[in-house]
């Protein structure tokens, strides 16, 4: 039996994966949590074979538990879900050490699949996505300014180029305004844009929002 650990924060989606999963006689979902922290307790205390990991949780982001899943337990494969279907955020979490990519818009269809592949071993990403990561991933040092940005600033200027103000995205992160404020003034920098109107324009150029 395949032991599933869900970290998704939205009630519906985890609801969404058990009737799903209920359909894999040889997959159980044995833990459910709505956080990053609360992932990394029971990640401590019980075995799991698989994760399936949201990319954007308040608090500790999706890529920073994936990034402190891989350091402490490795070989524990994680499955990114996220409501971005891009590369982008695909190359990332690859480079990160996740096992496969799934948006939520196509997982129904690709979930079971999905865990079983990982779980032997495999990579999984959705077809549509498959030329562009490998594309981005042989490119090697050859980056795009936002390819620079740490996981938790790649997040924030997605949700400031998706209209977020600073304060729903501070509510949404469980961030104060002023940590927000500081991850949008690294981004400027980085990206050398002056503001949030150039984030917005520049990550839609790059197709890293929908």
């Amino acid at each position: 039996m395949i032991k599933v650990l869900i970290a998704d924060d939205h009630p519906i989606v985890r609801t969404g994966l058990r009737q799903i999963l209920l359909k894999a006689p040889d997959i159980q979902i044995t833990g459910e949590v709505g956080s990053g922290e609360e992932a990394l307790k029971l990640l401590g205390r019980q075995k799991y074979d698989v994760v399936i990991l949201d990319i954007v949780l308040p608090g500790l982001g999706g890529l920073e538990v994936l990034r402190r899943i891989k350091t402490k337990m490795p070989s524990i494969p994680v499955l990114m879900l996220s409501m971005y279907p891009e590369e982008h955020y695909a190359v990332r979490t690859l480079k990160l050490g996740a096992a496969g990519y799934l948006s939520k818009e196509h997982f129904p269809d690709e979930v079971i699949s999905a865990i079983r592949k990982v779980v032997r071993g495999g990579k999984y990403l959705g077809q549509a996505i498959i030329d562009n990561v490998e594309s981005s991933l042989r490119a090697g040092d050859k980056r795009m300014p936002h390819e620079t940005l740490s996981s938790r600033e790649y997040q924030v200027m997605c949700m400031i180029a998706s209209g977020k103000p600073v304060g729903s995205i501070a509510k949404e992160l469980s961030l104060s305004v002023k940590t927000i404020d500081t991850y949008r003034a690294h981004i400027l920098r980085k990206l050398n844009l002056r503001n949030n109107v150039a984030i917005a324009r520049y990550a839609i150029e790059c197709r890293l929002v929908i």
